[in-house]
């Protein structure tokens, strides 16, 4: 029987009260072979080798498809189209003039947009027998925004520069959330916190002040 958590939203519009959602709490992940075997264990007709070479042979075409501009649609499992990027050591281009231009060595595909098919979603809905498993409420921070900004300050006083992970420890926060705080405090010049460097090699730094 599976089971469903009901989870806190974050108030990202400051109303004050926050919303729930679900999320299916997940046991543990099926590994290949053991996915296989459960399939053979139902649809006994078909032998593992037989489930296997069948998955490898649907993989390698769908890669070759869509490697060749198609987006291609399985009955029954959804739809495949991929996502392109540009490579870790460029940055994206902008259409303004006088900017850097990018060729085709310069793009990769950086992943697959997966849409599931509607039976899909059916047929999970429809063998899903839920039960409550719970709830998870969000953290409160310990420290409000102000005070959380003037530890930055004070830990950047004592060293050169500080890291998302070190101002998570400072506050509290998740360092996702810490990642998202602190790029928003780098952002306003009223904070005297700026940042230098780029994703996970970015670096917050005390701003100089300029002699009169």
């Amino acid at each position: 029987m599976a089971q469903y958590i009901k989870k806190e939203m974050p108030d990202l519009n400051g109303a004050g009260s926050t919303k729930a959602y679900y999320k299916l709490k997940t046991w543990r992940k099926l590994d290949y072979d053991e996915f296989v075997k459960r399939c053979h264990s139902i649809h006994g007709a078909y032998g593992e080798s037989a489930i296997k070479g069948v998955v490898a042979a649907v993989c390698e075409h769908l890669a070759y498809e869509i490697s060749n501009g198609f987006s291609v649609k399985i009955d029954g499992l959804g739809t495949f189209t991929a996502k392109l990027g540009v490579r870790s050591d460029k940055e994206m281009e902008s259409f303004e003039e006088g900017t850097t231009k990018r060729n085709a060595k310069s793009i990769k595909v950086k992943g697959v947009a997966y849409r599931a098919d509607k039976n899909l979603t059916n047929n999970i809905d429809r063998n899903c027998d839920l039960e409550r498993g719970g709830e998870e409420r969000l953290r409160s921070p310990k420290y409000s925004l102000e005070e959380r900004i003037e530890r930055a300050r004070k830990y950047l006083q004592k060293n050169v520069y500080m890291r998302v992970y070190e101002y998570a420890t400072l506050t509290g926060l998740s360092n996702a959330t810490a990642s998202r705080e602190l790029r928003r405090i780098a952002s306003d010049p009223a904070t005297g916190i700026i940042s230098q460097g780029r994703k996970s090699g970015k670096l917050y730094l005390l701003a100089k002040i300029n002699d009169e």
